[in-house]
């Protein structure tokens, strides 16, 4: 009989990193956020797994306990909010979000896992002079945890999109942890969207769901079909012919730079008019939904297309109006990438005795 080890997110949004361990086959028991429809999102795609939505720096292990049972805890997942540690936000050490990664602390201290995983961008790791990776580090060390961290690449697992993410990992009681190989080739916007109604012009901007209309042509879109009937979340933005025909002007790859002089302060936003590459994987999928252009139709991609380049599979359905679909796919953790930590993580704990 195999061993199926629990799992708790906090900072869960839609819940990409759980999604992940759970595609590695983990128990997701409890997702923890303050965005109810995020949570709303988790609750559809993680089936019978619980979520607690309020302020993490007002729940303890007792109001986790009450909810999930007497059951045992053997990992705890989460990706403390970014913003304040970003290279395109602020880079203030005293921006309140960057405190709640103390929560997380607090609660593995209550808890004690026998694993616990990090994410959050790059800039964690070296701004401030590491102040902040130092102190991560050391309260882990101070209760007994072997902490290592390493940026990752998703393109390297997978993922059709050049995300890098700094994941730390800590394991005690002589559980070890290596960080996944990088995979052999790379996944390309082409491969990941070409089977997708096109939504091409104005004409239909799509519906709730459609089927498919065409076979899938390789290996990743075989994948991000499997258990779904069609396609959720493919609703295209109307744009004016104005707008189009600047899009047009784009390459793919391209951005403001290949604009006439004219038209190049059409936008101010620095990734404006920017379209995806075919044959490359995508830069990284941000909250917005207008800084991006597909690779060969003249619009903003869809949430689908978002969550393909994410690799989110097809059957995970995103709930709430655009606008906040596009958040949950932007802050989210690409699955594929969180199931190939997820797979070292499961071999790790499969060297001691089973959950309970």
């Amino acid at each position: 009989m195999k061993t199926q080890f629990n799992v708790i997110d906090l900072f869960c949004g839609a819940g990409g990193l759980s999604y992940g361990f759970e595609m590695a086959g983990f128990n997701i028991l409890l997702g923890i956020d303050n965005d109810q429809m995020a949570l709303k999102t988790f609750e559809k795609n993680h089936k019978g797994s619980k979520t607690i939505c309020g302020d993490i720096r007002q729940i303890n292990q007792d109001q986790i306990q009450k909810v999930i049972g007497k059951k045992k805890i053997d990992v705890i997942i989460g990706g403390p909010p970014c913003q304040g540690f970003s290279l395109s936000g602020p880079r203030n050490f005293n921006d309140p979000r960057n405190s709640l990664y103390l929560s997380y602390i607090r609660l593995v201290d209550q808890i004690r896992p026998n694993v616990f995983v990090i994410e959050n961008v790059p800039g964690l790791a070296r701004l401030f002079g590491g102040v902040v990776k130092n102190n991560i580090i050391n309260e882990f060390t101070k209760m007994g945890y072997k902490v290592q961290f390493q940026i990752l690449h998703s393109e390297d697992y997978g993922v059709p999109q050049k995300r890098r993410r700094v994941v730390f990992v800590g394991t005690k009681n002589g559980f070890s942890f290596n960080y996944p190989q990088k995979q052999k080739g790379l996944v390309t916007c082409k491969m990941a969207l070409s089977d997708l109604p096109p939504l091409p012009d104005n004409s239909f901007l799509g519906s709730d769901f459609q089927p498919y209309l065409s076979t899938p042509t390789n290996n990743y879109q075989k994948l991000m079909r499997v258990d779904s009937s069609g396609i959720y979340n493919h609703v295209a933005a109307h744009h004016d012919e104005r707008v189009k025909k600047i899009i047009a002007l784009v390459p793919p790859g391209g951005n403001y730079k290949d604009l006439p002089e004219e038209l190049r302060n059409a936008s101010h936003f620095h990734v404006a008019w920017t379209r995806f590459p075919d044959n490359e994987p995508a830069p990284t999928i941000d909250t917005g939904h207008r800084h991006h252009f597909h690779y060969q139709f003249d619009r903003v991609p869809t949430v689908r297309e978002c969550a393909r380049i994410q690799s989110f599979p097809d059957r995970f359905v995103f709930l709430g109006n655009k606008t906040q679909q596009f958040r949950q796919v932007g802050n989210a953790v690409p699955p594929l990438m969180a199931q190939a930590i997820a797979n070292e993580v499961k071999k790790s704990l499969s060297q001691g005795g089973p959950s309970v």
